[in-house]
């Protein structure tokens, strides 16, 4: 019996084969610091965290795993990040494959793109795109950080924090749970991190029009929306983070490092979790900031998640129609089609329904406080990897709540919504219309 699988379907699966391929690896002797033990639950919560990009651990990736179990880490970031599909593709393509409808449709949901048209162009330039973004910051971060553990830690250093930068997983491998709080006055490492996560973050179509942009004097409504969204919610984000932390954690910083550490939080919660300030300091009212960052995420098509900025672009643009009188949902001197604006609302009460409910779980099973347990919760379905400090301290229970939770944030909204696309259909009946009262 022959099984056919939708697009959607393979994806899912896909990815679930390689968090369970890296887990066993994990778990080999070889993988783990002698002394130490790795259980299964634990060795499929790092690979879930890597391969869908989140970067919230259990353990401390530093101290715990040995260089091979680093590199594990690393591929499965890498695979994570582009999608599994991207690497098919690259492999096949050196195997003079030639690449049929059926991947290419694979492909088209793994990149979050509208049309099955230059999906394997695509996937080239996004390969080429990122191999010398990695490499060039790669060398940047490796050279500040040799003088601190010299040229074969500071290369390595560099390497890994690159790749989990560019790929928004936010994984870091310098020990103790203290990600980058070491470094908040250092412009070299945090801005290197924070223009890879921006640019992973943007989405590789987007890139490739910014990169056109000098030949072809144009930019679509969907790059000029990202970039719009993108730019306010970074400088909205620096501003407010200063404002409410300036006598809190910023307080005994000097001005520029005051500055530098504002706009680093700014950009972490577009998915990517660094930190270079104690997360579990921030004021209340801050933490709720970063929850809302953090859910809106990054955009479409990049190595991000969250409900991405489109679909808040989207949300936000019908508002301003329908308060505005308007009959159309209208950008950029353009309407949006009904179905995107019916796609982007289910995104996000999906979206809303996920993190309030396993929040709420959280609270049961951690005992911990709501704002706690959602700041975690938005973390893991934004693939974010920010943490308040619950996420070492999960039961079994919360640890497979977070691991699918981070699962259904890398996959659940996107594949979902592209499902109800691809199944959208004219009904053979067209019933009598009958208006009811809202609001």
């Amino acid at each position: 019996m022959k099984i056919s699988l939708t697009p959607a379907q393979i994806l899912v699966l896909g990815f679930a084969g390689v968090i369970l391929a890296g887990a066993l690896l994990l778990m080999l002797p070889v993988s783990t610091m002698p002394g130490r033990q790795t259980g299964f639950l634990t060795a499929l919560f790092t690979a879930t965290s890597a391969v869908c990009v989140t970067g919230l651990v259990v353990v401390d990736t530093g101290t715990h795993w040995t260089a091979f179990g680093q590199v594990v880490i690393l591929v499965l970031i890498q695979v994570g990040g582009l999608g599994f599909m991207s690497m098919a593709t690259l492999f096949f393509v050196f195997m003079g494959r030639r690449i049929g409808l059926r991947e290419r449709l694979v492909i088209q949901e793994s990149l979050n793109q509208v049309n099955v048209a230059g999906v394997v162009r695509l996937v080239r330039a996004v390969l080429i795109f990122t191999v010398i973004t990695e490499g060039f910051f790669a060398l940047v971060l490796a050279a500040r950080w040799s003088f601190d553990y010299g040229w074969q830690r500071g290369l390595w250093l560099g390497v890994f924090h690159a790749v989990s930068a560019f790929n928004n997983a936010g994984i870091d491998i310098i020990g103790g749970f203290r990600s980058l709080t070491g470094y908040v006055n250092d412009p070299v490492i945090t801005l290197s991190v924070a223009f890879l996560i921006i640019l992973g973050g943007l989405g590789f179509a987007v890139v490739l029009e910014l990169y056109n942009f000098r030949r072809t004097r144009r930019l679509s409504v969907h790059a000029r929306l990202v970039l719009r969204v993108t730019a306010s919610l970074l400088l909205g984000g620096t501003v407010l983070f200063a404002l409410l932390e300036w006598r809190n954690v910023l307080g005994s910083l000097p001005l520029y490092g005051k500055l530098l550490a504002s706009f680093f939080q700014a950009v972490v919660p577009r998915t990517a979790g660094f930190n270079s300030v104690d997360i579990a300091a921030l004021g209340d009212a801050t933490l709720f900031l970063m929850i809302i960052l953090m859910f809106i995420g990054a955009s479409p098509g990049s190595t991000g998640g969250g409900i991405k900025t489109t679909t808040f672009g989207v949300l936000g643009i019908t508002v301003w129609s329908m308060a505005g009188g308007r009959e159309d949902v209208e950008l950029f001197r353009r309407r949006i089609p009904p179905w995107q604006v019916y796609k982007a609302l289910t995104v996000f009460l999906l979206s809303v329904f996920l993190v309030v409910l396993v929040s709420l779980l959280l609270c049961i099973t951690e005992r911990s406080r709501f704002l706690e347990a959602l700041f975690e919760t938005t973390s893991a379905f934004g693939t974010v990897g920010l943490s308040m400090g619950l996420t070492p301290h999960l039961s079994p229970a919360g640890r497979v709540l977070i691991i699918l939770t981070m699962f259904a944030g890398r996959l659940g909204p996107l594949t979902l919504a592209y499902a109800l696309a691809q199944r959208r259909r004219k009904s053979a009946v067209r019933y009598p219309e009958e208006k009811i009262m809202v609001g």
